[in-house]
């Protein structure tokens, strides 16, 4: 799991300009003019924001975050669990569940570096209401394909899973989620997140 994130955190960045649903614009053109500015911000600034957790978070949350629709996220990872969640434990669980990957984005987009990525436009599949966006990564020679998925929502494309050579970030969660669930309860799963939270500085 951890090599999963250390690749979609850094390429989850790509989503920090929402897209608009006029036909002149190609969301694959956007995603290479900001993945260029933004890894080029992070790589001027990584010793300060090595140094202060807390900037690496705030730029996760206002350059990413605000085009994932964590809503929908939500209700994938918890399957059958989000419908017997009341509103209280819903807006919890969004809550935690967006700061578990604001931790776990910042942590991992750091330590990358030396990257080349490619943008193999004849597997992109573009439709009204959903895309899917293909990158292929190549770090230390290894090339690796990343999978954007977006529906469009409100005239805006919000991303709603990334998958890294295969693996789902919304699948691999679900299975993590579901077992604590299961054996402890939905409450216990939140108190969790809320606490390993906590612990990080980012509650």
């Amino acid at each position: 799991m951890k090599r999963l994130f250390k690749t979609i955190l850094l390429l989850s960045f790509i989503l920090n300009t929402p897209f608009a649903l006029a036909e002149a614009v190609v969301p694959v053109d956007i995603i290479k003019s900001i993945t260029d500015e933004v890894l080029n911000r992070v790589e001027s600034d990584k010793d300060q924001l090595k140094n202060n957790p807390g900037e690496m978070y705030d730029l996760v949350s206002d350059l990413v975050f605000p085009n994932f629709d964590f809503a929908v996220m939500s209700r994938f990872v918890l399957g059958s669990y989000w419908d017997q969640a009341d509103v209280k434990q819903k807006g919890e669980f969004i809550d935690q569940f967006r700061k578990l990957l604001v931790r776990t984005y910042a942590s991992a987009l750091l330590e990358f570096s030396d990257q080349t990525i490619e943008y193999p436009t004849d597997r992109n599949v573009i439709k009204e209401k959903t895309a899917k966006i293909v990158q292929v990564v190549i770090t230390q020679g290894e090339p690796v394909t990343v999978i954007y998925r977006l529906h469009n929502t409100k005239d805006k494309w919000l991303a709603f899973d990334v998958s890294v050579s295969g693996v789902s970030l919304i699948k691999t969660y679900r299975g993590s989620f579901k077992s604590i669930i299961e054996t402890e309860g939905l409450d216990q799963l939140i108190n969790s997140l809320k606490e390993k939270n906590k612990k990080f500085g980012n509650s």
